[in-house]
């Protein structure tokens, strides 16, 4: 099924999908539904009856303008209750929705789509990663003060995103990097660590990321530096790079 009413979109995947709360399983669909809440990527709401834990309401959550009115639930699994981890909309004007149960992605334990596992959400069928090597000439600066410098970056061509270069660290200023506490997570590239760059003048916080061991459909840019198109200044061959305009502006 497919339907888009505003901003939401619904629409039933063919993989198998469970949810494990405390090491017990939570729900186990081969007919989940991914609904675009927002719209840069998805969420799993699963059928009634391929939740195996006992639901258990647990009053009103927030009204959703294209969704209705929200119902929370415990989940309630072996001995186990994960608090308000679920969330139906009963009389919600989008009918698809009527025997679905959103389980929260953070209170579950473990997602796994067949036997792999994901993480931070489900991954957009609609989204996809191109990993490509370049002899391309990307300079990167900071308040006018080079960073990198590089001829032999790995772009990397996410739908939805600017370009983004990723360079080796020979070919970045070290000694500008301050290590930063900032973790961030990708369901197509893994768990990423970052720098702030220090110019002399100011601090720039978390403008550099790495994934040190990225998942396996990403291992091109393992151990490579790359910098927020959004906030610094790119140079490619040559030619001067306008800062894009997106959700990390």
């Amino acid at each position: 099924m497919s339907d888009t009413r505003g901003r939401v979109k619904v629409e039933t995947s063919p993989k198998r999908v469970r949810a494990y709360a405390s090491g017990h399983l939570v729900a186990d669909t081969r007919r989940p539904a991914l609904v675009w809440e927002i719209p840069y990527y998805p969420t799993y709401y699963v059928p009634l009856a391929d939740v195996r834990a006992e639901l258990a309401a647990a009053g009103p959550g927030d009204r959703s303008p294209s969704r209705g009115d929200a119902t929370l639930y415990d989940v309630v699994v072996d001995g186990v209750t994960v608090q308000a981890a679920a969330t139906r909309y009963l009389d919600s004007p989008i009918p698809e929705l009527h025997g679905l149960v959103k389980l929260h992605f953070d209170a579950m334990d473990e997602w796994l789509e067949e036997d792999e596992p994901i993480y931070v959400h489900p991954r957009d069928p609609y989204k996809r990663v191109d990993i490509l090597a370049s002899t391309r000439h990307v300079v990167v600066q900071v308040d006018g003060v080079t960073v990198a410098d590089s001829h032999q970056p790995r772009i990397l061509f996410e739908t939805g995103l600017p370009p983004r270069y990723y360079v080796p660290l020979s070919d970045v200023r070290l000694d500008l990097l301050r290590p930063s506490d900032t973790r961030s997570h990708c369901p197509y590239k893994g768990t990423a660590a970052y720098w702030s760059v220090d110019t002399g003048g100011a601090v720039r916080d978390d403008l550099v990321w790495i994934y040190r061991s990225p998942l396996p459909e990403s291992q091109k840019v393992a151990g490579l530096a790359c910098f927020y198109n959004e906030k610094v200044d790119i140079i490619l061959d040559g030619e001067p790079q306008g800062r894009p305009h997106t959700p990390f502006s």
